[in-house]
């Protein structure tokens, strides 16, 4: 049965069971300073029914306290690994869309209404666009190209919607994958159905570009990926992407 009749079927499902309920997905590994800033935030642009989970992968700072503070649902994965900590959060979400958003990243205000109406014109999954949280002139030519539905600029920082039989279907995200696993399961995502990149920006923060060196980081950031496509191994790109960070 090809994903085209498959897709059809859940369109109209979605039609006569609207609107679908959200699961918001925050992986986090030390992220005090973020964390408290992101959940209020959701909190006020988020209907009743939105799920929050906040999937910690072993946190040694008051991440866990922070946001169990904001009545959020706490899970305490069994081990660190972004791709682990986000599967494993989908597992137990109970919404029917799951909303994969990093901890320093913000949604536009009317994100959930987008959500809701990327859904309801056939896209099975999507990101926004992004947006840096500073000035400089390179950040926000690198977030420009953002706009533009191209697999090699797809960055996790721009959050990832995805209907959780979609989910499902495409196996979840690649554990196997250390780096880059927000951009590979785009690619198995596509095959299964539309995907779209909606002309709203996220705010993400721009810390790793202050701290260590905006060019510095960005050709690292090129290197990986392009590691990445020659076939090195997972291992090697985190040794490259920890030298990076010094």
């Amino acid at each position: 049965m090809s994903w085209p009749f498959l897709w059809l079927i859940s369109q109209i499902y979605c039609h006569t069971h609207l609107p679908l309920k959200l699961s918001i997905i925050i992986p986090a590994y030390n992220e005090q300073t973020t964390i408290g800033k992101l959940l209020p935030y959701l909190l006020c642009h988020t209907s009743a029914a939105t799920e929050l989970v906040v999937a910690d992968g072993g946190s040694t700072d008051a991440t866990r306290s922070i946001a169990a503070g904001f009545g959020v649902r706490v899970l305490h994965c069994k081990r660190k690994g972004r791709a682990f900590q986000m599967n494993e959060a989908a597992a137990v979400a109970n919404g029917d869309v799951l909303y994969f958003l990093h901890a320093d990243t913000f949604p536009p205000e009317s994100f959930e209404e987008l959500i809701q109406e990327a859904g309801r014109q056939g896209n099975g999954s999507g990101c926004f666009r992004l947006r840096f949280d500073a000035p400089h002139w390179f950040l926000r030519a690198n977030a420009w190209f953002t706009r533009f539905d191209v697999d090699a600029i797809r960055f996790g920082d721009q959050s990832l919607f995805v209907q959780r039989e979609l989910f499902v279907q495409a196996g979840g995200f690649n554990e196997r994958l250390l780096l880059l696993e927000d951009q590979e399961i785009v690619k198995r995502l596509r095959r299964l159905a539309p995907f779209v990149v909606l002309p709203h920006a996220v705010v993400t923060s721009a810390r790793k570009y202050k701290q260590h060196g905006i060019y510095r980081l960005q050709a690292g950031y090129f290197l990986i990926y392009t590691m990445y496509k020659l076939g090195i191994s997972q291992q090697r790109l985190v040794q490259v992407y920890k030298w990076l960070l010094g």
